[in-house]
């Protein structure tokens, strides 16, 4: 009878501690948080459901768990929403961080965008997860037991999170949508930020960083303040859609949501990015700025741009609606060089003629025109395209990595 006590003691002690684990888990992430991960993240879910069948709701209760609402270390360090870890099979960037063991080896990816993709692609690959996909896309405990069951992580309470999840949010409203649905995905969005107050009582600075847990240091709030005081203040620009240089344009606040930018303008998220050539890793805004919604071109309908203090050239880009790598070409200026208050930037083909601030010395050697990196270049394929080779193209930029980034310059040997 004694022993019979003891056991009964000590399982209600365990069910005890789950809960409470439960319970401390859902407390770490707030609200204002994980509501910022669903608003931006939601369309690339619904966009993998379309593709692959994943419910959208698991994907994002998923992206939620494993992130800490997008604010965990592994995720910064790696853009890795879904703690995939390296496996055999990998071949892509790596990350070494504590799980359940010591410096575990995880996948690395070049945007959130790889991320989920990735996530699909493992899912739908590896046997032990096809019975998930026998049922329905709105059975979420099914799916997340099931997820339990073929071994996805090794917490005990790994389930329980994700219905909680779920069902705290509305998630399987977005099993309803398609990708071209945006509307009605932002009537979603506006239902629960109504319901529940969250962007309402979140600090300024929510996106994905919950001031209770993480903190800026005095020299980092003086560093940003600084660079702040160097930057021109933004002129008065109109509300709604407007354009510059015959190119449609709005001006967008910091901490927007490029998707629900994307989602408000009927524009694919790819896109917005590749116009406005930021890295695919963008989510938010760092700063008041202007988002295009076309192409930019290659040229102004002006010749010159006079430059205000604190621009820089990818200002002057987006200021004049035109291509980063037109401007490089145009003026033979690397694109990260540091302009002087009133110096002028060529913005066409005809000023050049007329006058060209950075000319060469006759005797500097000579390059084929700079090349600006693409999304989705790599030394092979520039190399390739410009019959040299990568160490020729390594040695010209003295680079000693192979890794590239979107807009950067690069001098092709001849």
């Amino acid at each position: 009878m004694l022993k019979r006590k003891l056991y009964s003691t000590f399982f209600i002690t365990i069910g005890l501690l789950l809960t409470l684990q439960t319970n401390s888990r859902a407390q770490q992430v707030t609200t204002p948080a994980i509501v910022n991960y669903i608003e931006t993240y939601a369309q690339l879910a619904i966009q993998e459901m379309d593709r692959t069948g994943i419910p959208a709701s698991i994907k994002i209760a998923q992206g939620i768990l494993e992130t800490d609402a997008g604010r965990s270390d592994l995720v910064k360090q790696s853009n890795n929403h879904f703690g995939i870890k390296c496996k055999t099979s990998w071949t892509g960037d790596k990350v070494y961080h504590d799980d359940d063991a010591s410096g575990e080896c995880f996948r690395k990816y070049n945007s959130a965008i790889d991320s989920y993709t990735d996530h699909s692609d493992y899912l739908k690959s590896q046997p032990r997860y096809a019975f998930l996909f026998n049922y329905d896309m709105n059975d979420y405990k099914s799916w997340a037991w099931g997820l339990k069951k073929a071994g996805y992580a090794t917490s005990p309470i790994y389930a329980q999170n994700l219905i909680k999840f779920i069902e705290t949010y509305n998630l399987n409203s977005l099993n309803e949508f398609s990708d071209d649905n945006s509307s009605a995905l932002s009537s979603y969005f506006n239902l629960l930020e109504n319901d529940l107050g969250a962007l309402a009582s979140s600090p300024k600075r929510t996106n994905l960083i919950d001031s209770n847990t993480l903190s800026l240091n005095d020299d980092e709030i003086q560093d940003e303040e600084v660079e702040v005081e160097k930057k021109p203040k933004p002129a008065e620009f109109q509300k709604g859609i407007f354009t510059i240089n015959g190119l449609r344009v709005v001006y967008c606040k910091a901490n927007q949501s490029l998707l629900s930018i994307s989602k408000k303008h009927h524009v694919h998220l790819s896109q917005l990015l590749s116009w406005n050539e930021l890295p695919k890793s963008t989510t938010l805004l760092k700063e008041d700025q202007l988002i295009f919604l076309q192409k930019k071109k290659k040229h102004a309908d002006k010749d010159i741009h006079i430059v205000q203090r604190g621009e820089s050239l990818y200002d002057i880009s987006q200021k004049e609606g035109v291509r980063l790598e037109s401007l490089i070409s145009l003026n033979d200026i690397d694109k990260n060089k540091r302009l002087k208050n009133k110096e002028k930037i060529l913005l066409n083909n005809e000023s050049t003629s007329k006058s060209r601030p950075f000319a060469k010395s006759p005797h500097t050697k000579k390059h084929i025109a700079l090349h600006v990196v693409k999304q989705g270049e790599s030394l092979y394929t520039i190399a390739k395209k410009y019959k040299t080779t990568i160490d020729s193209i390594k040695d010209a930029n003295s680079m000693k990595r192979n890794e590239l980034q979107v807009g950067q310059s690069l001098k092709i040997p001849k």
